[in-house]
Formats: C-alpha cells, structure tokens, sequence
C-alpha cells in the first residue's frame, strides 16, 4: 500500500511538473479574426495599359471606376498591436465604361496599432500577372472599421494607381 501510495505521488510531481514545462514552453494560441466587406474606388491607368487594352479591344479612358469585395482574416496579433494579415480582393472595373473586368489580388501583409497597413502579393486580371504593392491606414468607429487604400501595380503594359475606401464591421 505504502509503494502504491509513493509510485502514485511521484507520478503525480513528474505530470504536474511536466504539464507545466509544456505551459512554458509552448506559445499562446494565436488570436484569429475574421474582416470582410464592401470595396469601390478609382483606378488611374498608364498610357501604356489603356494601349494594352485597346489592342485587345477594350477602349477606356484612362480613369476607371473599381467595385469589389475584401475577405481578410488576422491571424496574428501581437500585445503591441501589430496584426499580420492575408487579404483576398475581387473588383470589376470600368463598369461606368460599359466593361467588366476582373481583377483578383491576394496580398500579405501587416497593420499597426494606429491602423497603417502594408501589404504585398500577387494581382491577376485578363491582362495577365504583376505584383501589388499597398499601403493605406484603417480608422476604427465604433464597430465598424474604415479602410482607405491605395495599391500600385506595375506591370509590362504600364502602371495601374487604385485609390479604394470601404468598411467592415468587427463582430
């Protein structure tokens, strides 16, 4: 009984001390949170684009309206507030032209505690591939997050400029 008793003891230090080695060593989960909604605004096309489309048929001026969606998730945030982010946007443009065209960019990237934000990645459209680069700041009202952007992507045709606002609601 005595044995028992003692191997049950020492079971129960070598857990409880192994448990909490565990608890220091590993990190705290990371904070997810999800962010989508409405997008719209301008796109300003370098003289080369607007050629590019010509030869393909698609003749507009070189001031295109954007209308879309944002899906952003956070996936890390830091006690300081650094977030890092991963975002999925989907915009037609030219629409007040008469044309419809995609445009889809999944950017990375992070926003501070003040709301600036940066990103970077991939942006595709019938044109073909380039890589965006954005910048922008969030202000936070209330419940509801408003985000002004503007993302620059160069391209072998020339340079698209987007200026885009929104809001997401934070649930």
């Amino acid at each position: 009984m005595r044995i028992t008793r003692t191997v049950t003891c020492a079971a129960a230090i070598v857990l409880s001390v192994s448990a909490s080695a565990v608890a220091q060593i590993a990190p705290p989960p990371a904070r997810s949170l999800s962010l989508a909604g409405p997008r719209f605004g301008i796109t300003t096309l370098s003289p080369g684009v607007v050629n590019a489309l010509a030869s393909e048929q698609v003749y507009l001026r070189p001031v295109i309206s954007q209308v879309g969606w944002q899906v952003e998730r956070q996936f890390f945030a830091s006690g300081s507030g650094l977030a890092v982010l991963n975002e999925w946007v989907g915009l037609l443009g030219g629409l007040e032209q008469g044309y419809a065209i995609p445009s889809l960019s999944w950017m990375v990237g992070v926003r501070t505690a003040e709301g600036l934000e940066f990103g970077i990645g991939p942006n595709v459209t019938p044109n073909g591939v380039a890589l965006a680069l954005a910048a922008g700041v969030t202000v936070r009202a209330g419940v509801m997050n408003v985000p002004f952007n503007i993302a620059v992507v160069p391209s072998q045709a020339g340079v698209r400029v987007s200026m885009l606002a929104g809001f997401t609601l934070r649930r």
